[in-house]
This record gives C-alpha cells, sequence and structure tokens, in this order.
C-alpha cells in the first residue's frame, strides 16, 4: 500500500545489477551517478535489456507528489482525451469526460521531470485549447508535433479519421539522443484488445529512443495497458507508471510481467 491506500507494485524483475528490489518510496535522481550504484549507459541501444518496472494502481495527481524534483528524465503518456469515449464494445476510459485532472497532472509531470527533459503527449484533437493551456501553466514549452498515419478508419463520420497526433514539450534545453522524423507510420493495428485506445510499439519505441538515453527513467503518469513501458523496457529504460483503473492496472501489471519473464520482445495481444 503506498501513502494514499492504493495498491502499488514493485517488480524490478530479470535486470542488469542494480540495487535491492524492495519497494522504493520514489525512485533515485534523474541523472544517477556511479557512486549511486546506477548502471552505465549502453553502447548499444538496441540490444540493451533491462527488465525494471515499477507500476502503481491510483491518481497521478496524488501519487506523482510523492516524487522529488527531477526524479524522471522523460514522459510519454497517453491521458484521456477529454471526449467521453466509448468503443464499440461499450469500453471507456476513465476521466474521460472532464478536465479537473488535466492541469494538476501536467504541473507534477513538469516537476518531476529533470531540469533539461522532454514530455511527449497524445491529446484530443478538439480539445487543443484546454491541452495547451494545461501544458503552458504547467511551464512546458511547445517544440514539436507528431502525426501518426493509420491504414485503416478509426471512425467515419464526416470525414475518415486516419491518424493520430501528439505533441513534443519541452522543460528547459534538453537535446535529443537522435533526430527523428515528425511523421510516423502507425504500423498494424493492434486491435485494442488490450485498451479502447491502445497504442502500438511502433509509434512509441521511436519516441523512447530519440528521446532519452538508455538507462534513463521513463514515466507515464497514465499507463493503460503499459505500452510506454513496455517499449521503453525494450529499450533498456527503467520505467514507471500509474494507472487509475484497477483493470487497466492488472492488464498492465500481467502484461510487463511476462514480458520479463519470457525474456522477448512483448507480443501485443497478450490476454
Amino acid at each position: 500500500m503506498n501513502l494514499f491506500g492504493y495498491h502499488s507494485t514493485v517488480t524490478p524483475i530479470l535486470a542488469l545489477p542494480q540495487g535491492p528490489a524492495a519497494p522504493r518510496p520514489a525512485p533515485a535522481p534523474a541523472t544517477p551517478t556511479p557512486e549511486a550504484g546506477a548502471r552505465a549507459p549502453a553502447s548499444n541501444d538496441a540490444g540493451e535489456r533491462c527488465y525494471d518496472f515499477d507500476i502503481h494502481q491510483g491518481d497521478c495527481t496524488l501519487l506523482l507528489p510523492q516524487y522529488p524534483d527531477h526524479s524522471f528524465d522523460l514522459a510519454v503518456t497517453d491521458p484521456p482525451y477529454i471526449v467521453g469515449y466509448r468503443d464499440r464494445g461499450g469500453r471507456s476510459v476513465l476521466n474521460d469526460d472532464n478536465d479537473k485532472w488535466l492541469e494538476p497532472a501536467f504541473r507534477e509531470i513538469f516537476r518531476v521531470l529533470a531540469r533539461d527533459a522532454f514530455c511527449v503527449s497524445f491529446y484530443g484533437w478538439n480539445q487543443t485549447d484546454r491541452f495547451f493551456a494545461a501544458w503552458k501553466a504547467a511551464g512546458f514549452r511547445i517544440a514539436g508535433h507528431f502525426t501518426f498515419p493509420k491504414r485503416y478508419s478509426s471512425s467515419v463520420r464526416l470525414v475518415r479519421y486516419q491518424h493520430e497526433s501528439a505533441y513534443l514539450l519541452v522543460k528547459g534545453q534538453p537535446e535529443p539522443a537522435n533526430v527523428i522524423g515528425d511523421v510516423i507510420d502507425w504500423g498494424a493495428h493492434t486491435g485494442n484488445k488490450l485498451h479502447p485506445t491502445q497504442k502500438p510499439l511502433s509509434i512509441l519505441l521511436p519516441l523512447v529512443q530519440a528521446f532519452s538515453k538508455p538507462g534513463a527513467r521513463v514515466l507515464d503518469p497514465f499507463m493503460g495497458s503499459g505500452s510506454t513501458l513496455a517499449a521503453g523496457m525494450m529499450c533498456g529504460r527503467q520505467c514507471t507508471g500509474f494507472e487509475l483503473d484497477k483493470g487497466n492496472f492488472e492488464i498492465a501489471k500481467k502484461r510487463l510481467m511476462r514480458m520479463a519473464q519470457v525474456h522477448s520482445h512483448l507480443v501485443d495481444d497478450v490476454s
């Protein structure tokens, strides 16, 4: 149990040498030093594997204040779009019907990021004004925009909706690990088997690799089924995630633990 009574799971499994696996009240500083027992950055990003994740079930606006300033090196997140979404099967997303969480969440995300760091946030295109206001109020500078074209239509109304988008937000003056294009193909359809708005690893992997280095701490405060954390683990990052929905939390936990246990890339149809 954490300070607010939420169930939490801290699971560093099959990791490279590191500290004890006991639950941590907060992560180490965002830029670990050798004296603190940090792993040295890998020379080969693509080949580095660090099955290290720390996930908590609860409200990120209550959980993030437990972490000290500058705890994370990158945030990649897919928050509710504030559109009252419901898929064909009737599944919905908690807090997708209001924006009370929006400013407090991004204010905390900004605070816990390193002094020079990136945040990649998906958003609801018809609620752009609300997201912009929250990001700017938190202190972020808007530095780029990503488009993810799909090979299918998510829905058909006045037009066929065939892409999603995310903004690149900046704190301080960070430099990317490598420079990527702002159009990234969506890849294969996940079928939304694990979550009603599930993102494929094909779009998350290049974001994690571009805006953090091996060994970095990656945060997703709205982790859903754990896709960002799965991508981070595959790239040798140390990953922390929060999820309000208990069912989604359990799916993410099972998914990430299986990924660690089988020593392989995650299969997106884990059930």
